[in-house]
């Protein structure tokens, strides 16, 4: 049985922290693993030329495993979402008259590069917003964006979750559909993957691209995406030393080749090799394979499912469960709530929660238990009074 695993953090007992949407506390192994990285460095004759290889090749492996792809070499190492997506909009052709599809007020970094690339190239940008009604809110919304795919587009960009209110998009149904009129799909999984079970062999999408300091429980400014056939002779963002082949012999590195490493590894950051960030990285993927994300999903279920029902009952609004996840879903308030009255009650109480659009948005993970989410139920109700 799947237990709470609190004790594997440093968070502070008086704190309830909702919040790992925003940013995941650190594992404890994980914070070890980054200083020992931060005491290798301060003596440099502890880093061999293999340093530069070993621990980036294990992060792939791992996060390979996490999201069941075959091959570790089409996992690229990326500093951020916005250095992933951008890295896929500069391989992709978009002409005028073609669009991306995105989910309306999806995060900045999977709309910004296609901005600019429809701008560039005179294309569109395909923005489908749910509609005003909460009745079916997620349901209708998923209908809507398959309604948007056509013969004119060129790919999908969306999330798994959508990172302000939870709602989920049903990325099978969507894979279908692109693959009918030949679309690419390419999928931001910042605020699913580590929380909510994903499976590259079963949904073949063309990219995806994760933050590492979510429910990755990773540092920040580290990253990791999947590359797929798609992308196999692509331009990378940046040309560095080790995207490039035999970068393993520091002998011959002056003897230029034009070739890059094979797979997906042309698209890693320069500096990939971070003696801190990837051990920490690595570290917190690990501990999630052992864990077995079905097992962190279920979790997040059971000890958020009473106070669901609770602030059901007080007239607060939560999607339904096959359009939301059980680790983050947004919370919508009754009408003519006061909202700095709610604000106040939670930072008196130490909850931590994001307010992200109308919503509330709560994210628990392995280190709540249902007793968070029971006081996190007693303080809202309360401020609805």
């Amino acid at each position: 049985m799947f237990t709470c695993k609190y004790s594997k953090f440093n968070l502070p007992k008086q704190v309830t922290y909702l919040n790992c949407s925003y940013m995941s506390p650190m594992l404890k192994s994980v914070e070890k693993a980054g200083l020992r990285g931060l005491r290798k460095k301060r003596n440099p004759v502890e880093i061999r030329p293999e340093d530069f290889f070993n621990e980036a090749e294990d992060l792939r492996v791992a996060f390979a495993k996490l999201v069941n792809v075959k091959d570790a070499k089409r996992i690229a190492i990326i500093p951020s979402v916005s250095y992933g997506i951008s890295t896929v909009a500069k391989n992709v052709r978009l002409n005028r008259g073609e669009h991306v599809v995105v989910a309306a007020e999806q995060f900045p970094s999977n709309y910004y590069p296609w901005q600019s690339l429809a701008k560039e190239t005179g294309g569109e940008i395909k923005v489908i917003s749910p509609e005003a009604g909460l009745d079916e809110r997620g349901r209708i919304w998923n209908e809507k964006i398959l309604s948007a795919i056509s013969k004119d587009t060129k790919a999908v960009a969306i999330a798994h979750t959508h990172w302000a209110d939870g709602t989920r998009f049903n990325l099978e149904a969507i894979r279908e559909r692109t693959r009918d009129v030949g679309a690419l799909l390419i999928i931001d999984g910042t605020q699913s993957v580590g929380a909510l079970p994903f499976d590259v062999q079963k949904l073949n999408p063309d990219a995806l691209v994760c933050a590492g300091y979510k429910w990755l429980l990773g540092p920040y400014a580290l990253g990791v995406a999947f590359y797929g056939e798609a992308f196999n002779n692509g331009k990378p963002l940046e040309e560095n030393w080790i995207s490039r082949l035999n970068s393993e012999d520091f002998t011959a590195l002056v003897n230029y080749d034009e070739q890059y490493q094979p797979g997906a590894l042309r698209y890693d950051v320069g500096e990939r090799s971070n003696f801190i960030l990837v051990p920490m990285l690595l570290n917190s993927i690990t501990q999630l394979d052992r864990w077995h994300v079905e097992n962190i999903q279920e979790y997040c279920h059971a000890i958020t499912r009473d106070a669901v029902a609770v602030l059901r009952e007080n007239g607060c609004w939560i999607e339904q469960e096959p359009y939301r996840a059980s680790h983050i879903f947004g919370v919508r308030l009754p009408q003519n709530t006061n909202l700095a009255t709610v604000k106040e009650a939670f930072t008196k109480h130490r909850i931590y929660v994001s307010f992200r659009g109308d919503a509330i948005r709560v994210s628990p993970n392995v280190y709540n238990d249902q007793n968070d989410l029971t006081k996190f139920a007693r303080v809202l109700t309360r401020a609805l009074e």
